[in-house]
């Protein structure tokens, strides 16, 4: 590894984490639907909490349960999140639907017999966006854990030119972290039927988290 690399490796995740933290601390912040969650872990129960890629930038502080193993990708920049997850308490699996992923699903499967929370993002590492890849549907059939989704809408912030139209939310505007019902998969469904479902939440959980923002008078990025 180059010097430069190391270095960046090094120095980037806790000014990374220091900007992350200031930034959330800025944000009029409000959560709705979090007993979802909550009442699974009251009663010891772990779940998977399933977020569209975009909205990845604070959702590390949106996740207020007991510990958590977060999917990310093997490339370098999946180095430097996983590093500055370390910040904040959380573990990373590396893989991904093109690199290391047969790996990084093992042991996540694996880790659905441990106390730990898994996250992932069904749409990374390269989209399409908005669109469940395979993997999240597969984690809940086989470890029969719930899937929760999860969302971040902000009323003002900077989408990037990439392929998820990364979200940067902007200081001191006001956010809403919403949480869905739990969803189940049902062997007598199939996976296709489940597959509709779990989009629909998403969607409908999105639209929870937009409307939340309107009834304060502002709309989402």
């Amino acid at each position: 590894m180059r010097l430069k690399d190391r270095l960046l490796q090094i120095l980037a995740p806790p000014l990374a984490a220091a900007v992350i933290r200031l930034l959330h601390l800025s944000i009029r912040t409000e959560f709705i639907g979090e007993e979802s969650p909550r009442a699974l872990w009251q009663s010891d129960e772990q779940v998977i909490l399933s977020f569209w890629h975009d909205q990845l930038l604070l959702m590390v502080l949106g996740y207020r349960g007991p510990k958590a193993k977060i999917l990310i990708s093997p490339s370098n920049d999946g180095e430097l999140i996983a590093r500055t997850m370390r910040w904040f308490g959380q573990d990373a699996v590396r893989g991904s639907s093109s690199r290391g992923g047969r790996s990084a699903f093992k042991s996540l499967i694996t880790l659905g017999k441990e106390k730990v929370d898994l996250v992932i993002t069904p749409d990374g590492p390269k989209g399409p966006r908005h669109e469940l890849k395979e993997g999240v549907l597969q984690l809940a059939r086989l470890t029969g854990r719930p899937v929760i989704p999860m969302a971040f809408v902000c009323s003002k912030g900077h989408r990037f030119a990439s392929w998820d139209r990364f979200l940067l939310p902007f200081p001191f505007c006001r956010g809403v972290y919403a949480f869905g019902a739990p969803l189940r998969f049902d062997k007598a469904e199939g996976m296709e039927h489940f597959k509709v479902r779990l989009e629909q939440a998403m969607a409908t959980n999105q639209e929870r988290a937009v409307a939340r923002l309107e009834d304060h008078g502002v709309s989402a990025v």
